[in-house]
């Protein structure tokens, strides 16, 4: 197994270990993790729907093929990590804010280095060539 493709696993098996763990807290309403949706400002049911995208997501980013589902997963982990980052630092939690970036770190090394079995196809595209108009 070529280094492109183990870290590709070990960077997805990551976010999805992160997403599993917060998906878990959130679904079983864990004191700490209530705590802190309240201190953030959201509403008790944000963390069942968070949770189920969660779960959804790492079905999709590890179930082979669909290209598209897994755009959609990287996009809604993307757009969840940059929300809880921001979320954070709007109630002064530094500290807490370095969690999202990390795992959005992960995510984008997951995306770049994924194998092409894993990536959307465009076979209108093929073999299309730009020049110039002038």
């Amino acid at each position: 197994m070529e280094k492109k493709t183990i870290v590709y696993w070990i960077s997805s098996l990551l976010v999805c270990g992160m997403m599993l763990l917060a998906a878990g807290g959130y679904l079983s309403h864990q004191a700490k993790i209530d705590e802190s949706f309240r201190t953030l400002g959201y509403p008790p049911y944000f963390q069942i729907i968070l949770g189920i995208a969660k779960i959804l997501g790492i079905i999709a980013l590890l179930v082979p093929k669909f290209g598209l589902l897994k755009e959609w997963a990287y996009a809604g982990f993307t757009f969840t990590f940059i929300g809880a980052f921001m979320s954070h630092l709007a109630v002064g939690q530094q500290k807490e804010a370095l969690m999202p970036v990390i795992a959005l770190i992960l995510l984008g090394l997951s995306y770049h280095l994924r194998p092409a079995s894993r990536r959307l196809k465009f076979p209108h595209l093929t073999g299309l060539t730009v020049s110039p108009t002038n």
